[in-house]
């Protein structure tokens, strides 16, 4: 019997999904393995002691798997999957794939078939795939450049708001909830440690928005719905993008014609996503303004089990390289 491991990397947390060809054995969840966000150490530490765990719930040892894959956002960086491969190889036996975020997510959903993903979590990104099997993404430049609805994005945003506010008198209650959270007592000491080199973890700050938005506080709620609207915005970038290549230019067609095109599926994935309604609400309306006859899968993606379906269908299947 083959066993197979598939595995989310975030940015603040692991996750890992085994199972042998036709069923879940075990998942278990550790802190984060990306060498982006913690050092050598720390994910060591981390990837031996979740390994050790789902060894013990499932019996299996992670030497007897016969294909593991890894889905993670900075993928292309070096630092990510230098040490991804060697850590993974000292611990897990057989094939190693690695693959991005949000593809894992994209397949948790739609099984390497059509349909539209967005994720937001730590970061975020937007993937689609074409029906022919192409796959077409958005965003997801990492937090310098884009990670719009993110938990990063969030946390910053928030920030920069709250200061705004104070040039155009509004009131708020973000940066006195900020202030208390980085246990820094004046707007002066909030400035600098805001702007420290190197720079604090904005995505934490992510929670602390969100309450004030549930408080009922207007500049948080401005954006998370900022957050959800630029997402959106993201989503129809990869729809388009979707419908040019599908329709071809030996047969070209009007682009509102909504006869014409079938929008795909939409499917969210990522901790902002799944737990912060303004957000998702927010992607729902920019995309419905656009493409009034989409439609959302009621359940969110599972990463890790995208992950599993690669590691099982890599060689065999519609998966094959």
């Amino acid at each position: 019997m083959g066993y197979f491991l598939g595995v989310d990397a975030g940015g603040t947390k692991s996750e890992y999904l085994l199972g042998d060809e036709m069923q879940e054995l075990g998942r278990v969840r550790g802190g984060t393995i990306k060498r982006m966000k913690a050092s050598g150490e720390t994910t060591e530490a981390n990837l031996t002691d979740a390994l050790k765990r789902l060894t013990a719930e499932t019996g299996v040892s992670m030497h007897q798997v016969e294909r593991c894959c890894i889905g993670t956002a900075g993928e292309t960086v070096s630092l990510v999957t230098d040490w991804l491969r060697q850590a993974f190889a000292r611990h897990v036996g057989g094939e190693l794939i690695l693959l991005g975020d949000v593809e894992i997510a994209l397949d948790a959903t739609f099984f390497g078939k059509r349909g539209v993903l967005v994720l937001a979590g730590t970061g975020s990104n937007v993937a689609g795939r074409t029906a022919s099997g192409k796959i077409i993404t958005a965003g997801g430049w990492g937090p310098a450049m884009a990670d719009q609805g993110s938990g990063h994005f969030i946390g910053l945003e928030g920030l920069r708001r709250g200061f705004l506010a104070i040039d155009q008198k509004r009131s708020t209650i973000l940066l006195d909830r900020v202030r208390a959270y980085w246990n820094v007592n004046s707007i002066g000491e909030l400035i600098e440690f805001a702007n420290a080199n190197p720079a604090p973890d904005y995505s934490k700050l992510a929670p602390v928005v969100v309450k004030c938005a549930d408080e009922g506080d207007a500049i948080a709620k401005e954006v998370l719905r900022q957050g959800g609207s630029d997402l959106g915005y993201l989503a129809g970038l990869v729809i388009e993008r979707i419908r040019m290549m599908e329709e071809g230019s030996e047969n070209p067609r009007e682009r509102d014609d909504e006869h014409a095109f079938e929008v795909p599926l939409i499917a969210v994935a990522g901790s902002i996503l799944e737990h912060v309604e303004p957000v998702r609400q927010a992607l729902r309306e920019e995309l419905q303004k656009r493409y009034p006859r989409i439609q959302f899968a009621e359940v969110a993606a599972d990463p890790p089990a995208g992950a599993l379906w690669n590691a099982r269908h890599w060689s065999t299947g519609p998966k094959s390289r």
